[in-house]
C-alpha cells in the first residue's frame, strides 16, 4: 500500500504540472489574443476618426472635438511665413479651442491662408484668404466653438485668441478658422472676457512686429499677403 501510494503520488505531482503547464499555455495564448484585439479595436477607430474628419459639422463638432482632442494631445504649432517663424503654446484648459486648432493644423487647412488683417498697435489676424480652396473648406467644415472663456486669461502682449461675430452671438462662441494675435505690449483689455484665449506666442515676436508693419489696404488687408505654413511639432 505504502509503495502504491508513492507511485500515486508521483503521478498526481505530474498531473498537476502538466495541468499548470496548460493553463500556462492557455492564459499566454488568451493574452496573446487580447492584445490582438486591443489593435483592432484601436486600428477601427482611427479609421473611425479619420472618417470623422470628413465630416465634421455644425452639428457633431462638440463631439467630434473632444475625441479628436483625446487622440491628438499636441499644444504647441509652428507658423513658417515669409517674414519669419512664430511658434505657438496651445492652452490645455481650453480643450476645444486645442483641439479645433490642432485639427485645422493637421488636415491643412492654416496652409491655404494668409494673415489676412493687420491693425497696428492692437492685432495682427489670420486664418483666411481669398484662396478658392480656403472658402471651400470653411463652408465643408461649418462649425463654431462653445466659448471657453477664463478669466485670469488676459489679451496680453502676444495672446492668442479666437476671433468671433459680435452680432446675434450672446454665447460668445468662436469661429475655428480665424484667429488673432496681440500686437500691442500694453495689452488689448478691453477685449478681455469677450474672446477665447486659447494660446500665446512663445518664440517669434519679431516675426509678428514685422507682419505688423507691413501697408495694408482700407480693409486692412495687407497689400503683400503672409502666407502660413503651419505645423503641429509637439
Amino acid at each position: 500500500m505504502l509503495n502504491i501510494s508513492k507511485y500515486n503520488l508521483v503521478f498526481l505531482c505530474f498531473f498537476i504540472i502538466v495541468c499548470l503547464a496548460c493553463s500556462s499555455k492557455e492564459n499566454s495564448q488568451l493574452k496573446k489574443t487580447i492584445i490582438k484585439e486591443e489593435k483592432v479595436v484601436k486600428k477601427v477607430t482611427k479609421k473611425i476618426i479619420v472618417k470623422e474628419i470628413d465630416t465634421i459639422n455644425k452639428s457633431n463638432a462638440i463631439s467630434f472635438l473632444k475625441v479628436y482632442g483625446g487622440l491628438n494631445k499636441e499644444t504647441i504649432v509652428l507658423f513658417k511665413t515669409r517674414l519669419g517663424d512664430i511658434k505657438i503654446k496651445l492652452y490645455n484648459e481650453t480643450p476645444l479651442h486645442r483641439a479645433s486648432f490642432v485639427f485645422l493644423t493637421k488636415t491643412g487647412y492654416f496652409n491655404t491662408t494668409s494673415f489676412h488683417r493687420i491693425v497696428p498697435n492692437f492685432i495682427v489676424q489670420g486664418g483666411n484668404s481669398d484662396h478658392p480652396k480656403t472658402r471651400k473648406l470653411r463652408m465643408k467644415y461649418n462649425y463654431r466653438i462653445p466659448a471657453e472663456i477664463k478669466t485670469h486669461r488676459k489679451h496680453k502682449y502676444g495672446a492668442l485668441a479666437a476671433a468671433r461675430q459680435w452680432d446675434n452671438n450672446p454665447n460668445k462662441t468662436s469661429s475655428p478658422f480665424e484667429f488673432y494675435m496681440i500686437q500691442d505690449k500694453r495689452g488689448s483689455h478691453h477685449l478681455d472676457g469677450e474672446h477665447t484665449i486659447f494660446g500665446e506666442i512663445i518664440d517669434g515676436f519679431k516675426t509678428m512686429e514685422n507682419i505688423a508693419k507691413l501697408d495694408t489696404d482700407k480693409k486692412e488687408w495687407p497689400l503683400e499677403e503672409v502666407f502660413i505654413k503651419a505645423e503641429v511639432i509637439k
